[in-house]
């Protein structure tokens, strides 16, 4: 804590602070009664605030009244003591506190407020249903590792504010009530009691009103925004998220790129977090996807993959000669030397099952050929030239996927993972960091088979490289911060002009009337001279989950929702009074849960 609370009848000192150099002097602390153990005679208190934990002992000859009340205090009471700063034994001394070489003989105590037993150990680290967690969650907050995680995150935003506002950016606000417009997940929507019928949509970030303050000519702004999307909830999903929200007018990707480096550069060294110096590499998304699997790579470790088609064709199993014929490809990694059951290969068919594919083709080195069944369909010279694609050596484990290109991709840079994991490739402590750029700007929407239209595949906003004549092949401004293969932050150059904007609404099925409709005020505010411009948004959840070791964002949301979307906190979402919808002009078509169920 980098000031003392100002003195007043309940604390002048953190207690979590005091340290030997205070020894003789008396102070007040105020807090939670964290444990409390009687040694028959002496009564010890650890009491917990804010900034840590401080032993409080309890004398019966000089606390006073103070002992009787240390003998009736339990866990999570609420205490102020007043008292003097000692020197612990060196026998007595706690290496594992902060506090450990000092401990404060207690003069007075005042109870302030008592405490229900709690559902839980909050002076425990030790695994709580998640559920429970979440219905008492103030409590759930006081525990150290949630505390670790809320210093963490404020520790981020903080250092994110600090750096932008050294580089003169404006910290100002959208909306939060606006209109409904495509931004790839679902909007929650809020009626309008004033004018009914109508709907306010929250916002899933606020890329329109951002590119507004450009045109503006505000020029460099930035904000810690909420967002809303109504969608599937994952580990790294919530309903409600928050984001750092930037933008820039007269830059390139270049410009854009070296500001995240230095706002992310900075949170990564004041959190300690060991991520290598920038600038940080770059991949393409075709190049990322081709060696990964993937546009978001775990890069800490090996295994890429390899495209082996040219290298076994006109071989003589049907299966890869069939996929190739048929347009497709055949790619494989090489697992290293791993020694599975078939059982346990088998369990690999079904990783790569869940992304489209129908097996992972296993295949031993062995005397610098190929073990196994399999081996008789190709000639030594296709053996010999997929064990050099691959750097393969005896006893390695080499997995091949024939499918399309997509199948392929997605499944071996699932099995990839799965095998990281499962073999502890990671090298414990790395992080690394890339950029991700040169996307594909539309891809195809395949939701209605019968009416196959593109899709953008960031957003509708995005600048493409290049002209629009062949929406299958034209790139995009657009990139993306990855954190050991976590997307954390995304965004692009933006379209500045009416005409490029119009082109892609058009290839996106929006007729102009339509587009008028719904982005007029985008469309009108870039004929009045709009600078260029790009930006970027970083998910302040995800930064803090990575940073804190936590396999959840939920882990570090003061108050997230359950993977259904419920709040088990509060009891939301509800049903609301009937009054309340018909002040609205609305009438729910879904009855209502029965009280209590």
């Amino acid at each position: 804590m980098r000031e003392a609370p100002k003195g007043n009848r309940f604390r002048d000192t953190w207690g979590g602070t005091v340290r030997s150099e205070r020894a003789g002097q008396e102070i007040r602390v105020a807090g939670w009664v964290h444990r409390r153990r009687d040694h028959g005679g002496l009564v010890f208190i650890d009491l917990r605030d804010r900034s840590g934990i401080v032993q409080l002992v309890f004398h019966p000859e000089s606390a006073g009244g103070a002992f009787a009340l240390a003998e009736a205090l339990r866990p999570e009471h609420v205490v102020t003591v007043r008292g003097t700063v000692e020197l612990r034994e060196p026998a007595n001394i706690n290496p594992n506190l902060a506090t450990g070489e000092i401990e404060i003989a207690v003069l007075d105590a005042e109870a302030l407020a008592e405490s229900d037993t709690p559902p839980f150990a909050i002076d425990e680290d030790t695994p709580v249903d998640e559920t429970l967690r979440l219905r008492y969650r103030w409590l759930d907050l006081r525990r150290q590792g949630m505390l670790d995680a809320m210093l963490t995150r404020t520790l981020i935003v903080r250092t994110m504010r600090e750096v932008l506002d050294r580089r003169d950016f404006l910290e100002l606000e959208t909306p939060i009530l606006t209109r409904s417009t495509p931004e790839g997940a679902r909007d929650f929507l809020v009626p309008s009691r004033m004018n009914p019928g109508s709907l306010y949509a929250l916002p899933q970030s606020p890329q329109l009103f951002k590119q507004l303050f450009m045109m503006a000519g505000y020029e460099r702004y930035y904000q810690v925004a909420r967002c809303f999307r109504d969608e599937d909830l994952r580990a790294d999903r919530q309903p409600e998220f928050t984001q750092l929200d930037v933008e820039m007018a007269f830059v390139e990707e270049d410009d854009v790129i070296e500001l995240m480096e230095a706002v992310m550069g900075a949170v990564f060294a004041a959190t300690d977090f060991g991520v290598p110096p920038t600038p940080w590499p770059r991949l393409s998304y075709d190049e990322a996807v081709a060696r990964f699997g993937n546009d978001r790579p775990d890069t800490r470790f090996g295994l890429e993959i390899h495209d082996v088609g040219a290298l076994v064709d006109g071989c003589d199993f049907k299966v890869f000669q069939g996929v190739l014929d048929g347009g497709g490809v055949v790619r494989a990694l090489n697992a290293g030397p791993r020694e599975l059951s078939r059982s346990e290969l088998d369990g690999l068919n079904e990783v790569v099952q869940i992304h489209g594919a129908k097996a992972a083709a296993p295949i031993y080195v062995e005397n610098g050929g190929w073990a196994g069944n399999l081996a008789k369909f190709f000639t030594a010279e296709q053996i010999a030239a997929v064990n050099a694609e691959l750097e393969a050596k005896d006893g390695d484990l080499l997995l091949f996927v024939a499918d399309q290109a997509k199948v392929a991709a997605a499944s071996l840079g699932a099995l990839r993972l799965h095998l990281g994991e499962r073999f502890g490739l990671i090298p414990e402590g790395r992080h690394d960091a890339l950029w991700i750029t040169d996307f594909p700007m539309f891809e195809r929407d395949e939701s209605t088979p019968a009416r196959p239209r593109w899709a953008a595949l960031h957003h509708p906003f995005t600048a493409p490289r290049g002209d629009l004549d062949d929406p299958a092949n034209v790139l995009s401004r657009a990139y993306d911060l990855v954190l050991d293969g976590v997307e954390i932050g995304g965004g692009s150059i933006r379209i500045h002009t009416p005409e490029v904007q119009q082109a892609v609404f058009e290839h996106l099925g929006l007729d102009g009337e339509e587009a008028q409709e719904r982005f007029g005020f985008l469309l009108d505010a870039l004929r009045f001279g709009a600078p260029p411009h790009g930006g970027i948004a970083m998910g302040i959840d995800r930064v803090a989950a990575l940073i804190s070791g936590r396999d959840s964002i939920r882990d570090v949301i003061a108050f997230p929702k359950t993977a259904s979307g419920a709040d088990p906190l509060t009891g939301a979402p509800s049903p609301v009074d009937p009054a309340q919808l018909r002040e609205l002009g609305l009438r729910s078509a879904v009855e209502p849960p029965a009280a209590g169920s």
